[in-house]
C-alpha cells in the first residue's frame, strides 16, 4: 500500500484548484462584547433549542425550536448563526471567503471557509453558549401549507448538540433515547413534535413533485494522513428532518427578500438535459415517463421503485443524480424570471442557512439585515452576478477536490487487491470514458477495457487491474 500522506496530497489539490489553504491569521479576532451582538436583537436564550449534526461537525449553523399553536399548526423557528457580525462586508477575512466561497471537506482535512476561530468557535451554534443569530419563523399547518416567513435578529442558546445516527433511529422507533433526551426529558416531546412538522412539509412537497432520492455519501477515514476505511453514510429520519427545515427556510428567505423588493442569488437546478436517459431508466422497470422533463411524474416513480425494490433504490437514486446534473447559483431580481429549483419542485430557492460554509449565505444573510434596519442593499446586481458566478465556480472546484481526494483514498485502500472482481454500478459516461462505483467498498474508478455499451445506471461487475495512489487512478476492467 502506499506511503502517500493523503493530508499533503489534499493540501496540493485544493491549492491547484484555486483555493487559499491558509486562511487569515486568527490571532486578533475576539469574542465581541454581549452588547454588541444583542444590539436590536430579541432574547430568546429561553427556548429549548438544540441541534442534529453530524457526530464530529464542529461548525453549526443551525438551531430548531417548535412549539405547537392553538390551531394545529406548528411554528418552526430556525436560527442561523450570525455570521457576518464577526466578518464585516470588505475586511480581510470577507475577501478570503469571497475567493474560496465554500468549505472543502476532503475526508482526511478539511479547508475551512472561515478560520476555525469563527467557524467551530465564535460564531458556531456551540452547546451551551449563546450566540447571535438571524431566525427565520414558518408556520406549517395541519395540511402542510407554510404562511409567509417572518426573519428577525435574535440571541439564541443551543441547550442539546445531537448526531443524526442516535436521533434518527430513536425517531424511527429502532434505538434507545439519545443522551441529550436522556439528560433533558422535555426534549422529547420537543423532537416529536419537530418530526411532526418535518412529515407536514416533506409530504406537500413531493405532492408538488419534489424527488425523494437516497444517494449513498462515501466517507473516508483516515489516521494520520493514512486511508484506513471508507464507510457509508445513510439517510437517517433525523438527515430528512434537517433537510426538510433547511429546505422550508430557503424557500421562506427568498420568497421574503422577493416580496420586498429585494434581488437575490437564487440556489438553481434546471430541468436535466440528460432526461431521455432518465426515461430509458423508467421504462427498464415498465415505466413511461413523458417524453419532456416532468418532476411530478419522476418523483411518483422514484417512490414507486423505492416501495417495490428498496435494496437497489439507492444504486437507482445515484443514477438520477448524476443524470439531473449540478445546481447552479444565480441572481433573480423582484418580477423577474424565476428558474426554480428541478429537484426540489420549488420556485424560489435560495441558500442561507449555512453561512460559517457558504458564501453565498453570508451575502443572503447580509441582505436580510440590512432589510431589517431599513438600509439600502448591501450589493448591486451586477456585484450578485459575480459573487453567484464566482460560487458556482468555486462549489465545481470544491467537488473536484473532494472527488480526487476520494479517489486517492480509494486508489490507497484497493493497492493490494489487484485482480478481485466487484459488483458495481455505472455512475458516469464521459469523454474520458465510463466511469463506475464498487457497492462494496464504494469506491469510484474507470472502466479501461469492456466498456462498450455500458452507460449510467447500468448494473456490472468488474475486476480491478490497477491503481495509481498519486494521481487517484482506480482501473477497472470489465468482469
Amino acid at each position: 500500500m502506499s506511503t502517500i500522506d493523503l493530508r499533503d496530497a489534499a493540501r496540493a489539490a485544493a491549492a491547484a484548484h484555486d483555493f487559499l489553504v491558509d486562511p487569515p491569521d486568527p490571532s486578533g479576532i475576539g469574542a465581541l462584547s454581549p452588547a454588541a451582538l444583542s444590539a436590536g436583537a430579541r432574547d430568546l436564550t429561553s427556548l429549548f433549542w438544540s441541534s442534529i449534526d453530524n457526530l464530529d461537525t464542529r461548525d453549526l449553523d443551525q438551531l430548531e425550536f417548535v412549539e405547537r399553536l392553538p390551531d394545529g399548526a406548528i411554528r418552526l423557528l430556525l436560527a442561523v448563526a450570525d455570521v457576518d457580525v464577526y466578518v464585516p462586508q470588505g475586511s480581510a477575512l470577507d475577501a478570503y471567503a469571497a475567493h474560496n466561497t465554500t468549505s472543502v471537506y476532503t475526508g482526511v482535512t478539511t479547508f475551512p471557509m472561515l478560520p476555525e476561530r469563527l467557524s467551530t468557535d465564535l460564531t458556531s451554534l456551540v452547546e451551551g453558549e449563546t450566540r447571535a443569530a438571524m431566525v427565520v419563523s414558518l408556520v406549517v399547518g395541519e395540511a402542510g401549507v407554510v404562511a409567509p416567513a417572518e426573519v428577525f435578529r435574535a440571541m439564541v442558546c443551543n441547550r442539546a448538540k445531537m448526531d443524526y445516527t442516535d436521533v434518527g433511529a430513536w425517531l424511527a422507533g429502532a434505538g434507545a433515547p439519545p443522551r441529550a433526551v436522556a439528560a433533558h426529558p422535555e426534549l422529547a416531546d420537543q423532537l416529536r413534535l419537530q418530526d411532526e412538522a418535518a412529515q407536514r412539509l416533506r409530504k406537500v412537497r413531493h405532492e408538488h413533485g419534489a424527488l425523494d432520492l437516497e444517494t449513498i455519501e462515501a466517507n473516508t477515514i483516515s489516521v494520520n494522513g493514512r486511508v484506513v476505511d471508507i464507510a457509508l453514510v445513510h439517510k437517517t429520519r433525523a438527515r430528512d428532518l434537517i433537510e426538510d427545515f433547511m429546505i422550508a427556510a430557503n424557500s421562506g428567505v427568498a420568497t421574503f427578500l422577493e416580496s420586498h423588493g429585494v434581488a437575490s442569488i437564487r440556489r438553481v437546478v434546471k430541468a436535466p438535459k440528460r432526461w431521455p436517459r432518465i426515461v430509458d431508466l423508467a421504462a427498464r422497470d415498465g415505466v413511461t415517463l413523458p417524453p419532456e422533463p416532468d418532476a411530478k411524474a419522476l418523483s411518483e416513480f422514484l417512490a414507486a421503485r423505492r416501495k417495490a425494490a428498496p435494496e437497489r433504490f439507492a444504486d437507482l437514486s445515484l443514477s438520477v443524480v448524476k443524470l439531473l446534473g449540478a445546481g447552479e447559483y444565480d441572481v433573480e431580481t423582484p418580477g423577474g424570471e424565476q428558474q426554480g429549483h428541478f429537484g426540489l419542485a420549488v420556485d424560489d430557492y435560495t441558500h442561507s442557512t449555512a453561512p460559517n460554509r457558504r458564501y453565498a449565505d453570508l451575502v443572503t444573510q447580509r441582505q436580510l439585515k440590512a432589510l431589517l434596519a431599513g438600509a439600502a442593499p448591501p450589493y448591486t446586481v451586477e456585484e450578485l452576478r459575480a459573487i453567484a458566478a464566482r460560487c458556482t465556480r468555486m462549489e465545481d472546484e470544491g467537488r473536484v477536490v473532494e472527488r480526487e481526494v476520494r479517489k486517492m483514498a480509494g486508489a490507497a485502500l484497493l493497492a493490494g487487491r489487484i485482480g478481485e472482481t466487484f459488483d458495481a454500478v455505472v455512475t458516469g459516461d464521459t469523454p474520458k470514458g465510463v466511469f463506475v462505483r464498487l457497492l462494496h467498498p464504494p469506491v469510484e474508478g474507470r472502466v479501461v477495457h469492456g466498456f462498450e455499451r455500458l452507460d449510467v445506471g447500468d448494473r456490472t461487475r468488474v475486476k480491478l487491474v490497477g491503481t495509481d495512489v498519486a494521481r487517484g487512478f482506480v482501473d477497472f476492467a470489465r468482469a
